[in-house]
């Protein structure tokens, strides 16, 4: 009983970060789902030593520091930015609001879902898909049809993988959209604060929460990857 002692003293709780998180966390893995598959078909559709330099700018976010990549969505969000000067005509502003957590969680789980992808793709067979455009098949029903379907299981992969990325941001997130409780406070954010608070036992609530809806959706890819009966068994080669 004293494990669970720290979480009985937390009195009443705040849940509007875990309410924030997952809300931003499926926004942004929808963007993630949608613009790095298409990044990813785009890719692998294009060879050539120019493309080695798409790679690094398309992986850029995952190596480095998530508060370099919030101070570059700062630059370009807010007001003197190229983006933010149009918004700011427009009577919009994104930086300090709750899209400015959406486009954190997106710009650097968007690696994990382009490398996944392109993994993914990159194992369907291109026989498959030249015989449809021979038959008069147009890009889009080509990747709707037979590469998305081939490469499903790689892509779920991806998708979950970002989620989890997206939903443990914090960097980026704390300099494009700050820590405003209800608005943009999410998980980690809340952590961080509980920390410097030395509220421990409210930062040890949201680490439980968060590490069991990690666990959750790493545990349930890897039975769904690994089970035998859960995946259509792949076709051998002759």
């Amino acid at each position: 009983m004293a494990l669970f002692a720290p979480l009985a003293q937390v009195t009443p709780v705040d849940w509007s970060p875990l309410w924030i998180s997952l809300k931003t966390s499926i926004v942004a893995t929808i963007i993630t789902l949608v613009v790095g598959l298409a990044a990813a078909y785009w890719r692998e559709r294009h060879k050539g030593s120019a493309m080695a330099l798409v790679d690094g700018i398309f992986i850029l976010p995952l190596v480095l520091p998530p508060t370099v990549v919030g101070f570059f969505l700062l630059v370009i969000f807010g007001r003197n930015g190229p983006v933010g000067r149009v918004l700011l005509r427009l009577g919009a502003t994104v930086v300090f609001s709750w899209p400015a957590t959406v486009i954190a969680a997106a710009v650097v789980s968007f690696p994990l879902m382009y490398l996944t992808a392109r993994a993914a793709l990159e194992q369907v067979d291109t026989r498959f898909l030249e015989a449809a455009r021979t038959l008069g098949a147009s890009e889009w029903r080509v990747f709707r049809e037979i590469a998305l379907p081939l490469a499903w299981p790689g892509v779920l992969a991806g998708t979950i993988l970002s989620f989890a990325r997206a939903l443990g941001e914090f960097g980026a997130t704390l300099m494009v959209a700050g820590n405003i409780p209800g608005r943009t406070a999410t998980i980690p954010i809340a952590i961080y604060f509980a920390v410097e608070a030395d509220d421990m036992h409210r930062a040890i609530v949201w680490c439980v929460i968060d590490v069991v809806i990690s666990l959750a959706l790493l545990g349930g890819l890897y039975h769904w990857a690994y089970t035998p009966g859960t995946r259509p068994a792949r076709e051998t080669k002759p």
